[in-house]
């Protein structure tokens, strides 16, 4: 199939500012942009939240067919008036020297206690891009779940998180069921529904 031409698209930087430093940052850009019918646009202003590129994963076992989710108070959720429990794939910040893969085994230990043996990558989405910088990287990664779940989490960070081991028809209901509402876990759970018997044979 043939791809679809793009117009000529550019965007220049006129300047950043910082606006707001706290546990996360608010940056205050100054943009110009080609338009469709030509010419350039006028300077356009945008607060960005820059939160960092993030990794997650959803824990697989193809032995017993369960996925691993978890649980933990979401301060957004909150604040967007939806109950701020709600399930999750893991996932975590990627930090300077760590590459997507590492994050996504560190974080599947710290928040999950769960040993990750193989990824398989599931793309790269930016999670909201009319206002934030944020992207995801997202894998599918190997487990063994037999005695996966309990609570967990980093004191430190004040993390209370339920853990989970779940059978994958359970979980397919909960996303038929809209009961999960995290972006990152419905693209999980969906890319695993279409691709599970692929997986399941990959990894007998």
């Amino acid at each position: 199939m043939a791809s679809v031409p793009l117009p000529t698209e550019k965007a220049e930087l006129v300047e950043r500012t910082v606006a707001f430093q706290g546990y996360f940052r608010v940056a205050r850009y100054l943009f110009r942009h080609t338009l469709y019918q030509g010419g350039m646009s006028g300077e356009i202003k945008r607060e960005v939240f820059e939160r960092g590129q993030a990794a997650a994963v959803l824990p697989y076992d193809p032995i017993r067919d369960e996925v691993v989710l978890i649980r933990q108070f979401r301060a957004g959720s909150y604040v967007a008036g939806r109950h701020p429990w709600g399930w999750e794939t893991v996932a975590g910040i990627i930090e300077d020297g760590e590459t997507p893969d590492d994050v996504a085994r560190r974080e599947a230990v710290e928040e999950a206690a769960v040993t990750i043996t193989d990824l398989l990558p599931m793309g790269t989405v930016i999670l909201s891009p009319g206002a934030c910088s944020e992207t995801c990287t997202s894998f599918l990664g190997r487990a063994d779940t037999t005695g996966v779940g309990g609570i967990f989490g980093l004191a430190s960070e004040n993390e209370n998180i339920l853990v989970k081991a779940v059978p994958f028809a359970d979980a397919r209901g909960l996303l038929d069921r809209n009961e999960v509402d995290n972006a990152v876990a419905v693209m999980a759970l969906q890319w695993l529904a279409l691709r599970r018997d692929e997986v399941r044979n990959r990894w007998r």
